[in-house]
């Protein structure tokens, strides 16, 4: 038997399906590279925002029209969160549930044989030390926790990833020591929201990284999106961790809105003054950290005055990275009960961002032409050559190069989203 697993969404995502190959493999059934080859396909689902459902959809109902001798199982976040949906898309489709991986070669089978199998519900069955099939090894990412402590109103993807369920720091510690023996290079930390991590078994974020970082071997480690609220009590130990010369410059700290009224409307839990103490503190103790930041633009509740409030904010931080979403509802979200504001002004605030955020972040990535940097090469480019990162986690295209090797660079040219080098001889 041979199964495709067909991929959405984010990091964590990833790192679910490798989970489920990593099961597969284990019980003698191949994972293979094409469609055509495979005789069961699985589509891991996610549902954070409507354009990506709607990809899944149309993707879940374009396999079932062309390949009608083939078995569709539907994993990931739309298994728990609009299953009514699913149901009706799908109807011969099977389901695996994000916590019900371990039974992912049950459903293979089963769904093989002829059987519509659906496992769902939720588990605090452990992410860490379990089979996991990757592509080359030298990234390798480890689930540090599942689910929030949050409430923010426009989220769905709680509903199906469930309470914080923090796993040990000695399983992670370990995972990753056996990752970098085995070559892995990149160490990715990710959650729903790191910062939540151990506020339900008593550990702390810090003492993850600092755990990690010191482990023996060349390596990187980059830390996923911590939630502003839940980073506010270990601001200055976090800081301390990330300064260790095995952690990439970076973090991933969500802002959504520089109005205190939309975040307060949002339920986020923290003030734009809040925000800002923490930026401040990092970029003090750390001057070239690169801040990734996530903007929701027209909010229901957003006037223009919270709009201009936001694009106040972003000229004010200079993210090196900005994503940007425009607010859409979401199944089940409290603020899908609220008026939308109008689709003319959603477009306009968004491409009048989209705008601000090129300029941000081309201006941030243009100071480092002519710099020397030290880059970790990570991955082969679309385009030729290879992609690397600099301590800061920013992208260098660089040619002639190993993957897995740590090189010295100089910024030739830089755009909004990478930079461009040539190689340095040792």
């Amino acid at each position: 038997m041979k199964v495709f697993i067909e991929t959405y969404g984010c990091t964590f995502n990833q790192a679910d399906s490798q989970i489920i190959a990593g099961v597969l493999e284990e019980n003698q059934i191949d994972i293979v590279d094409s469609i055509d080859e495979a005789d069961v396909i699985i589509v891991n689902t996610c549902y954070v925002k409507l354009p990506t459902e709607n990809k899944v959809v149309y993707k879940i109902q374009q396999l079932q029209k062309q390949f009608p001798d083939k078995k569709i199982i539907v994993g990931g976040c739309m298994v728990e969160i609009d299953p009514e949906k699913l149901e009706k898309i799908g109807p011969n489709c099977s389901w695996i549930g994000p916590h019900q991986l371990n039974k992912a070669a049950d459903v293979v089978n089963a769904t093989y044989c002829g059987e519509i199998i659906r496992e769902s519900g939720f588990s605090k069955e452990s992410k860490v030390g379990v089979p996991k099939s990757v592509d080359d090894g030298l990234i390798h990412i480890i689930q540090i926790c599942e689910g929030c402590l949050g409430a923010c109103t426009f989220c769905c993807t709680r509903f199906a990833r469930g309470p914080l369920n923090s796993y040990p720091i000695s399983d992670i510690v370990q995972e990753a020591k056996a990752a970098i023996e085995k070559g892995a290079c990149e160490i990715q930390l990710t959650a729903q929201d790191t910062a939540a991590f151990g506020r339900d078994s008593g550990e702390k974020l810090s003492d993850l990284i600092k755990e990690v970082a010191n482990l023996e071997g060349d390596f990187k480690v980059r830390v996923g999106m911590m939630h502003p609220k839940n980073i506010l009590n270990d601001v200055d130990e976090i800081i301390d961790a990330i300064k260790h010369p095995n952690v990439y410059d970076f973090i991933h700290l969500p802002i959504q809105s520089g109005s205190d009224k939309v975040l307060s409307d949002m339920r986020r839990g923290h003030t734009i003054a809040q925000y800002l103490d923490i930026i401040s503190k990092f970029k003090k103790e750390i001057p070239d950290i690169t801040l990734a930041v996530d903007i929701i633009v027209g909010y229901p509740t957003e006037t223009d005055e919270d709009f201009d409030l936001t694009v106040e904010l972003l000229e004010n931080i200079k993210p090196s990275l900005i994503h940007l979403s425009k607010y859409q509802h979401r199944k089940g979200a409290i603020s899908s009960s609220l008026e939308e504001i109008p689709r003319p002004v959603m477009k306009k605030r968004s491409k009048f961002l989209s705008e601000i955020k090129s300029e941000i972040t081309a201006e941030e990535n243009l100071q480092l032409v002519g710099t020397v940097q030290n880059v970790l090469v990570v991955e082969k480019g679309s385009k030729g050559g290879f992609i690397a990162k600099t301590d800061n986690y920013i992208p260098v295209i660089v040619h002639d190069v190993e993957l897995g090797s740590f090189v010295k660079v100089k910024i030739t040219d830089a755009t909004a989203t990478y930079l461009k080098s040539e190689l340095l001889m040792e």
